[in-house]
Formats: C-alpha cells, structure tokens, sequence
C-alpha cells in the first residue's frame, strides 16, 4: 500500500517538475528529482547509486543556470534587470495564451521592462531579445533535464 502512495506521489513530482520548468512559481527539475527519489523508495524502482548522484548534479547545476543565464543573456545584449523581470512577467502572463503566449510573453514584457528602464526602442529591442535569449535558455536546460529524469522514471517504472 505504501508504494502505491509513494508512485503516486512521484508521478504527481515529475508531472508537477514539467510544468515547472515553465511555471517560474515551481522548481521544475528538483520537483522532478524528487520524484524519481521517491520511486527508488518503491518495489517499482531501483536506480543505481551512480544515476542518482549523477542527476542531482545536474539538478543542482541546472537550477543554478537557470538564474545566471538570463543575466547573462540580458548583459550580453546590453540590457538591465527590468527586462529580465519584465521577462518573468510576460511569461506569467503568456501561460494564460498557450504556447504562443510562452515564446511572444518573454520577450514582450522584456521589450516593455526595458522601455520602462530607458526610453530608447532600439535599444530596448536588443536587450529584450538577449533577456529573451537567456530566459529560454534557462527553460530549455530545464526542460532537458526533467525530460531526462522523466525518461528514467517511465523506463524503470514499465521495466
């Protein structure tokens, strides 16, 4: 009975990691992680010492990623901190529209944030499109990684 609870508490953590990896709100890959750990601790489960180390290293250091590469992505264009939160916002916001809302959302509220920072349209472009640039950065890492750990869980799940 105890490893039923524990399944579908996993299934709910790697659902819920996914979802996260768009939701800023949720911390996708850790989330996803969890449930793997939990599966381990189930008849249905048993992945090597070696795996588990392995994806909590990338975990880690994908989470860490996450708020660094839009910085980057943002100075490296020449942008502020407003278009990266402008950013967030837009990403939010686009979640509402569907999948278009998630691509257009980010870089409109970057373009908006750093209009707001400084009155200048081009120059307002360009660190919209790095703050972009490196917020999508950030969910594509997020995303490979809870794709990954969701791989493992299916296939030791239905081994």
């Amino acid at each position: 009975m105890v490893d039923y609870i524990l399944l579908i508490l996993a299934i709910i953590l790697i659902i819920l990691g996914i979802i996260g990896c768009l939701a800023p709100v949720l911390p996708g890959p850790p989330l996803s992680y969890l449930g793997l750990v939990l599966l381990h601790f189930t008849k249905f489960g048993d992945f090597s010492k070696t795996l588990l180390i392995t994806l909590a290293a990338i975990v880690v250091i994908v989470s860490i990623l996450d708020y660094v590469v839009p910085i980057w992505g943002t100075r490296k264009f020449g942008g502020s901190k407003y278009g990266t939160r402008g950013a967030t916002v837009g990403l939010i916001i686009g979640l509402f529209l569907g999948p278009v809302g998630i691509i257009i959302g980010p870089f409109i509220g970057a373009l908006v944030g750093e209009l707001i920072f400084k009155d200048d349209m081009k120059y307002a472009i360009r660190a919209g499109f790095g703050s972009l640039l490196g917020f999508l950065t950030g969910i594509g890492l997020k995303l490979a990684t809870s794709f990954v750990i969701t791989f493992y869980f299916v296939k030791e799940w239905i081994a």
